[in-house]
């Protein structure tokens, strides 16, 4: 009696061939789905950085705000006091506006302090793409102090 066998070359549970065919499904994927990947993930971080960028603005602009409506408040001390609270936090290159001048701003008179940093020079890339070329800013608004 004749028995056929059959072909066991590509049956095994870790053939080389099966094994060699898996490597290389899993190449292939990985080739198609790392640079979505990658990017997602570049993308995440750099959009992390400029909400933490932002918040740190707030703070500054806030910080200013309560310089300026102090009595004998200048807007050299509220930019002053703003970009250190900035730079402290490893913010640099923040521009401060503050209208009106504090210095001659009369009691109860709102005034308003704007911070403003470009996001190429707090970007941690060296070419930011997601961002690139915004300018981030916040501001605060604050009551003068004093009586007439």
């Amino acid at each position: 009696m004749f028995v056929r066998r059959r072909n066991t070359a590509l049956r095994g549970p870790l053939s080389v061939k099966r094994q060699a065919l898996r490597w290389g499904a899993s190449a292939v994927e990985f080739a198609i789905v790392a640079p979505v990947f990658f990017m997602m993930i570049i993308g995440f971080i750099e959009f992390g950085r400029a909400l933490m960028v932002k918040q740190v603005l707030v703070n500054a602009s806030r910080v200013g705000a309560r310089q300026a409506i102090t009595t004998g408040a200048t807007a050299a001390n509220v930019a002053s006091s703003t970009t250190s609270y900035a730079s402290s936090v490893a913010v640099n290159n923040v521009v401060v506006t503050t209208s009106p001048n504090p210095a001659t701003a009369a009691p109860g008179t709102m005034i308003t302090v704007t911070t403003s940093v470009g996001y190429n020079q707090v970007s941690w890339l060296p070419a930011p793409w997601f961002l690139g070329g915004k300018t981030l800013s916040a501001s605060s608004t604050m009551r003068k102090e004093g009586f007439n």
